[in-house]
């Protein structure tokens, strides 16, 4: 185990230090001069990527670092005390990529993504090795838990990555339909964030069955500005959330003008630059679909980049935007909940699975978010001692924050699989029959979920495709 750790180190890390957009630049480069694209358009998509991904994350960061002033001065100003600080995802990935094993787990899903692709198991390649970290701190927490027991930490990274590719081809016609992509683009993804798709499913078909009547009241931003102009807009709606957190933290007038068109900018460029991560794939699309064409009997292969292909998608923003005030005043007073969300206040752990399972129908989306809040939260409150001990050792604890203070991510994706790794951690730690139960349950009732839900999806993708044909 400790070569293959050094083995993995060595190959990887040069690369993947470079930081996400220009691994996402070079890898996707490379695929596309593989696949025999002329390099300019190689060249050309790979730069489109890096600036899609370069450009999300700056607008994510100006959004949540507006709101945090105003959050802050409404705790202040009530007294409330949360003690762990919410730092937002970009620690997290810091504080996992400082750890050797985040490589070596990277290395066990490359080869995983490669068996499975020539065993016909999945059809997709996924190449969105930076965010890798999200299911690497799976791993590390069951490190963590059980006393460095790489077995059992390479295990659940391994079945969870075996679902997560699984998933990515369930999604696929879902996304076709969401963003109007032709079935030629292999645009799909294997985020962590898609794998609470199994249990938003079971709320969506709760509504199917007893609450269809619910969808009489639903409204997307596209129909509202149909119906009644810029009020349904994109823009609009930021700027009520602004105006919203800013009389929430008694800012003053100014800081409330600043906070509504700082939503409103954020709400337009999300939409803007989501459309920037499908154009970056079309050359290797074409490239793809010629290889393919000549060497695999027409096989049709999907390419997993990250999730913000989707963010054209207005509902993931507003869906957000509403959910984000409930969050706080559900962090106030949720039993075991410790953590004040601030840099993850905005949930895109969350809400691109919302638009997934319920295809974008935002009363059932801002419902399902409400009740699903609280496992991102106490899962949050439940990694804190790992994140803050984890980020001391490997010298990525953030700056300006006492090293005596508790440090994690409000709605840092995949919460269930965090509550899994712990169960299989304290198994590893302390092999008693009571650990084994909790481990073996959570287990088998994950993976039983995910298979119903496998099920409903390929229903719906037959469903796609026979509607595709009328």
């Amino acid at each position: 185990m400790d070569a293959l750790v050094s083995f993995s180190n060595q190959f990887f890390k040069p690369i993947l230090s470079l930081g996400g957009p220009p691994v996402m630049f070079i890898v996707l480069t490379l695929l596309a001069l593989i696949m025999k694209v002329k390099f300019t358009r190689a060249l050309e998509g790979g730069i489109k990527l890096a600036i899609a991904l370069t450009g999300m994350g700056t607008v994510i960061g100006i959004l949540t670092g507006a709101f945090a002033p105003a959050l802050q001065g409404f705790v202040k100003s009530t007294g409330i005390q949360l003690s762990i600080t919410d730092v937002g995802w970009a620690p997290l990935a810091t504080i996992t990529w400082g750890s050797a094993y985040t490589l070596y787990f990277l290395m066990l899903l490359v080869i995983l993504n490669i068996v499975m692709l020539a065993m016909n198991k999945t059809n997709t390649l996924d190449v969105d090795i930076f965010d890798v970290w999200h299911l690497s701190v799976v791993g590390l927490l069951v490190m963590y838990y059980s006393n460095d027991n790489l077995f059992l930490a390479s295990f659940l990274v391994l079945f969870i990555g075996v679902l997560k590719f699984i998933n990515s081809d369930l999604m696929k016609p879902t996304f076709n339909e969401l963003v109007n992509m032709p079935e030629s683009n292999p645009t799909t993804t294997t985020h962590l964030n898609f794998m609470f798709n199994p249990i938003a499913m079971v709320f969506n078909k709760i509504f199917d069955v007893f609450l269809p009547f619910i969808d009489r009241y639903d409204f997307d931003a596209a129909t509202l500005n149909k119906k009644i102009g810029f009020w349904g807009s994109k823009f609009a709606i930021g700027c009520y959330l602004g105006v919203f957190v800013g009389i929430l933290g008694q800012q003053d007038i100014k800081s409330i003008f600043s906070l509504a068109f700082t939503g409103g900018v954020c709400l337009e460029l999300f939409s803007f630059m989501g459309s920037w991560f499908i154009a970056a794939v079309e050359p290797l699309s074409q490239g793809i679909t010629d290889f393919m064409s000549k060497r695999f009997a027409g096989r049709q292969f999907n390419i997993g980049i990250d999730w913000p292909f989707l963010a054209s998608r207005a509902e993931i923003w507003a869906a957000a935007n509403v959910l984000a005030p409930i969050m706080l005043i559900e962090a106030l007073f949720l039993p075991g909940n410790n953590v004040l969300p601030l840099g993850g206040i905005i949930a895109m752990g969350m809400t691109p699975s919302l638009l997934v399972v319920t295809r974008g129908k935002m009363m059932r989306m801002i419902i399902i978010g409400t009740l699903m809040l609280p496992v991102f939260l106490l899962a949050g409150t439940a990694i804190a001692e790992f994140a803050t001990k984890t980020a001391l050792v490997v010298g990525a604890f953030p700056p300006g924050l006492a090293e005596t203070q508790m440090i994690t991510h409000s709605t840092l994706e995949g919460p269930v699989e965090k509550f899994i790794a712990i169960a299989v951690g304290k198994f590893g730690g302390n092999m008693t029959i009571e650990n084994a139960i909790k481990m073996v349950t959570s287990l088998v009732v994950y993976l039983g979920l995910f298979i119903w839900y496998a099920k409903e999806m390929k229903k719906r993708n037959v469903e796609l495709a026979a509607k595709k044909q009328h």
